[in-house]
């Protein structure tokens, strides 16, 4: 597989001819935290998938819909949420007529649809929509969107135990699973919270690669986690991700 880490939790992966895109947004609309990464192009027959977790601005941009009138085999499987901001006047708005409909899958939460020749499972997000675990080519993919164990420093202990509880009932669904790459929420403003998901699924998950995201361009801490001396038996299957439009092989 060849993964593109566009920024924030967008990634493009390219498995035998196939292309995967993860919760593209075009890096602009958060306060702060302005990103340049650029989707790579393809021709026009490849089959392009394209997921949306949920509807945050940081993680869906209804410009992956003029993509269709780039590539004819393409596919998007979006949150049910984000439903109700396409709805039938937005997409007018955006001058797309019925057909666009048709190259869109709305999906639930702990559900399993095929979509062209991949298997998309989801599961249920702790912040908002899904996660996604996606099978094509023989790889299976799993990208968190927003599934997170977050635990804020702010929040009242009954929210706390919430996320808690509801984090790790969805990550012991994925027990028993064979995934090649997974891509996993390490977001900063956790503080020293920042890492209880990504060491959860590590504990509980058989995967190969893992990729972090959510990071607001703090990359170095990738570097901290790895340098964590409880973290050298999980060393070795961190991916480091330095900078937007980085290339990784697998």
């Amino acid at each position: 597989m060849k993964i593109t880490y566009i920024h924030h939790s967008t990634f493009c992966v390219e498995v035998e001819g196939r292309v995967l895109v993860f919760d593209y947004y075009n890096g602009k609309g958060v306060p702060g935290c302005e990103y340049h990464g650029k989707m790579p192009e393809f021709p026009k027959e490849t089959p392009i998938y394209v997921f949306s977790s949920h509807s945050h601005r940081d993680h869906f941009d209804s410009e992956v819909l003029n993509w269709s009138k780039r590539y004819d085999n393409i596919y998007y499987i979006f949150a049910k949420e984000v439903k109700k901001k396409l709805g039938n006047s937005m997409l007018k708005r955006l001058g797309f007529g019925e057909d666009i409909k048709e190259k869109i899958t709305y999906v639930k939460p702990r559900e399993m649809y095929e979509v062209g020749d991949a298997v998309v499972e989801t599961l249920l997000s702790t912040d908002s929509g899904v996660a996604f675990l996606v099978t094509v080519s023989g790889k299976t993919i799993y990208h968190a969107g927003d599934l997170n164990w977050w635990r804020w420093e702010e929040e009242t202990d009954v929210f706390n135990r919430y996320q808690e509880a509801t984090y790790k009932q969805q990550i012991n669904l994925l027990r028993g699973r064979q995934i090649d790459v997974s891509f996993v929420v390490a977001d900063p403003r956790l503080k020293q919270s920042q890492f209880l998901g990504l060491d959860y699924f590590l504990e509980q998950v058989r995967t190969g690669c893992v990729i972090l995201m959510h990071l607001w361009k703090h990359y170095e801490q990738v570097e901290k986690y790895l340098d964590m001396p409880e973290h050298q038996q999980s060393a070795e299957r961190i991916l480091v991700v330095k900078e937007e439009n980085q290339v990784l092989a697998v």
